[in-house]
């Protein structure tokens, strides 16, 4: 399996898990929902196993994603993935948060950049 095959199962099952993580679900009821084995499960969000159409169209399903999210690294080849640019730990938090407590950590990182300019003009 070529480099960028890899990268690719890696980010879709990283997106595979943070969709999972903003459920809240456990891999076991990603499992029960998809019919698939939690094993499977485990091995799709690191990358080593990739489903067929319709293993994704379920997870999909089951997550509530669309197939659009997990596949947008290999339309839009050249640009980096969220997975890149974003710290998974920390989007896998701000994704189990409600949308008052989204709000308040979006307000706060408003802020932060503000200072952080008004820093760097000063400086």
């Amino acid at each position: 399996m070529k480099e960028h095959e890899k990268n690719l199962r890696k980010n879709i099952g990283k997106k595979i898990k943070i969709a999972r993580a903003k459920l809240d679900y456990t891999q076991e009821q990603l499992a029960e929902k998809t019919s698939l084995s939690t094993r499977y499960i485990s091995q799709l969000e690191r990358g080593i196993a990739f489903g067929s159409a319709s293993t994704i169209a379920s997870v999909c399903t089951a997550l509530d994603i669309s197939p659009d999210f997990l596949f947008e690294d290999v339309i839009k080849n050249d640009s980096p993935s969220i997975i890149d640019i974003v710290d998974n730990t920390f989007l896998e938090n701000y994704l189990k948060l409600d949308k008052h407590d989204r709000n308040i950590i979006n307000t706060l990182t408003a802020d932060l950049v503000k200072l952080q300019q008004n820093k760097s003009k000063k400086a």
